[in-house]
């Protein structure tokens, strides 16, 4: 028996809505100093770190540190999260922890 081509339309659609909301993606968040930035993650318990070009915080998502959500920004202060799934950060603290 093989399958119709409706129901292999059904399970790759199935498939395809599985697979994208898992995708990172980067979203805008403005400009930030590095001490905003530090702050921040600090407080969220997150991992800072700053070399000459750039500067960024990372986290596990869940107030500790990791790699999950993370911010980084430019030496000239432009920051990008990236996030995961439909999720629209406005803030540094909404993009490091979910």
């Amino acid at each position: 028996m093989h399958p119709s081509k409706f129901a292999m339309a059904v399970v790759l659609a199935g498939l395809v809505t599985l697979i994208a909301p898992a995708s990172a993606r980067d979203m805008s968040l403005g400009k930030h100093s590095a001490d905003e930035l530090k702050a921040a993650c600090t407080k969220i318990g997150g991992s800072f770190s700053q070399g000459k070009e750039r500067y960024g915080c990372g986290t596990d998502c869940h107030g500790a540190p990791g790699t999950d959500c993370i911010v980084t920004c430019e030496a000239s202060g432009k920051c990008i999260a990236q996030v995961v799934g439909a999720r629209r950060p406005r803030s540094i603290e909404s993009a490091l922890k979910q």
